[in-house]
């Protein structure tokens, strides 16, 4: 029997995922290095594209409108706003982008490494011209604060939101339990 509450307390729970992974925090000047992208990876590679992309709009919006679900318990407007605001919004294009990906392509490790490196691709996209508009630095300073840090540590993070994500996919699968997201 489908249950039409399963998706969305899966979709909850998946917001709270991602804020509870973006407290996990390396501070450097102008962004920190956080677990928010490896929590958009885990939940968008398990739950797909309309799930995992409610889910970080939930996250957003929780965070917008004052919860403490940003990096470091912060919350509210002026966060999407300040240095970090192209990130946090880098992130829904980042799991639309994702998930568009894998479900042309299909939900298996392979395809979802690509899928989560092109989404760290995207979210730094948005935050580094953010950045380079919000600060007015040059394009290379914007760069090298809001992109060389985290090349390699994208790279693992998409690593393991995609080896973590397709096994925990596969095994909702197989109980049965990713049914009624259809």
């Amino acid at each position: 029997m489908k249950s039409k509450t399963y998706p969305y307390v899966m979709t909850a729970f998946a917001a709270a995922i991602i804020a509870v992974l973006a407290q996990i925090t390396i501070p450097l000047p102008l962004v920190p290095i956080t677990g928010q992208t490896l929590a958009i990876g885990l939940v968008v590679t398990i739950l797909g594209t309309k799930y995992g992309t409610l889910s970080v709009l939930v996250y957003i919006l929780l965070g917008a409108i004052g919860m403490p679900v940003f990096s470091g318990f912060s919350g509210g407007f002026a966060v999407l706003v300040g240095p970090t605001g192209g990130y946090i919004v880098g992130f829904l294009v980042q799991a639309l982008v994702m998930g568009i990906y894998m479900d042309k392509l299909g939900y298996n490790y392979v395809q979802a490494i690509i899928s989560n490196l092109l989404g760290m691709i995207v979210t730094l996209s948005f935050g580094t011209i953010w950045l380079k508009i919000l600060a007015n630095i040059s394009w290379e300073a914007a760069f090298f604060s809001g992109v060389a840090p985290f090349i390699v540590v994208g790279i693992i993070k998409a690593i393991i939101a995609a080896w973590v994500g397709i096994m925990v996919r596969n095994r909702l699968t197989t109980a049965k339990l990713l049914q009624q997201f259809a």
